[in-house]
């Protein structure tokens, strides 16, 4: 998919209030480790990451996207009212119904003649919901639209840590371990076909490349622990980590090959890179694997851990506060998501 009139206007987060770090997690595994005798900080230099952050435990999925959506809003200048569009993307959500969207919307003051709508991609949520939004841009339905998520992990880390001390056991811990990097924030991205910036640098999207190897649609999930919705079942995690590494690093290498075709471009001509975020193993094997220098990357995951749908946007978000994204640069928005999926977008900065 080619873009000619979609932007980036303006980026909203909001981070969670709540440093949790590895060491303290380590320290709730106690029963654990000292059965398998798991030493001290093994934890940290498994995963890469040293903290990451949870909401309050009354905190509200939509109260939270709407503050980083009243972010986003503020720093457009645009009012609410010219946002035609607005989608929830997280793979948290206030509820089944209604969509979480809509309650995030009413309180953002958006115009009742939007659509207003949740989509769910697993990690890739809010990039998928970008291309929503960018597609009825692109096809002049909207002029504005606005794509939110919030992500809260503190609930799956806390009965998953629980579950790694009542089995004890590394064979369990390996299948549970992917949960230990969660992390919890809240972001929002404001698409418009650039016709309300006059003097204010805004970013092009110039396209995205998707790929799928949905015949490894089992190897992460997160949902109830019996088939259907039991009234009874738990809600557990579970994850083939070195399984995702692998054929999730042969995904990213197929889609970046025919990003480079598709777009004619060589890896010279890409200046930087904002990756999904989910621990140090990932992040190194991703860009080796693609013989990119990591220093074209900018990395959040060790301080924020994995936000699921936020971690991109948001990492995208500070690396652009901190001035690693500079104007004319070419950079790729670049994600493995479970299915598995893989979505590559292209942006001039």
């Amino acid at each position: 998919m080619k873009y000619s009139k979609v932007y980036i206007e303006a980026f909203g987060y909001e981070l969670a209030p709540n440093v949790v770090t590895t060491e303290d997690i380590e320290e709730r595994l106690k029963p654990f480790c000292d059965k398998v005798n798991f030493s001290t900080g093994q934890l940290e230099a498994l995963i890469g990451i040293r903290e990451r952050r949870y909401w309050d435990v009354d905190h509200s999925i939509s109260e939270e996207a709407v503050k980083a959506g009243q972010k986003a809003i503020g720093e457009s200048g645009i009012s609410s009212d010219q946002i035609n569009s607005l989608v929830f993307c997280g793979v948290s959500q206030q509820g089944f119904e209604p969509a979480t969207s809509c309650s995030i919307a009413d309180s953002l003051n958006i115009s009742r003649n939007a659509n207003i709508y949740d989509v769910s991609n697993a990690c890739l949520g809010v990039i998928t919901g970008m291309i929503q939004v960018a597609n009825e841009i692109e096809l002049g339905h909207i002029k504005a639209g606005l794509v939110v998520s919030c992500e809260t992990s503190r609930q799956i880390v806390d009965s998953t840590i629980d579950e790694i001390n009542e089995n004890k056991t590394i064979e369990f811990f390996k299948k549970a371990v992917a949960t230990m990097t969660g992390g919890s924030g809240a972001v929002a991205v404001l698409l418009t076909d650039g016709s309300f910036s006059k003097n204010k640098k805004i970013h092009k999207i110039n396209g995205i490349v998707i790929k799928n190897s949905i015949q490894y649609h089992n190897l992460c999930s997160w949902g109830f622990s019996e088939k259907g919705m039991p009234v009874n079942s738990k809600i557990v995690m579970r994850t083939k980590a070195d399984a995702v590494l692998e054929h999730g690093t042969e995904l990213v290498v197929e889609t970046f090959n025919k990003f480079l075709q598709e777009f004619d471009l060589t890896h010279n001509n890409i200046d930087k890179f904002i990756g999904h975020q989910v621990g140090a193993i990932h992040h190194q094997s991703f860009y080796k694997a693609l013989g990119i220098d990591i220093k074209k990357d900018f990395a959040t995951y060790p301080f924020l851990g994995n936000i699921g749908t936020v971690s991109l946007p948001i990492t995208a978000a500070i690396a652009d506060e901190r001035g690693f994204l500079e104007p004319g640069d070419f950079v790729c928005f670049i994600g493995v998501g479970s299915g598995l999926n893989c979505l590559i977008m292209g942006i001039e900065w």
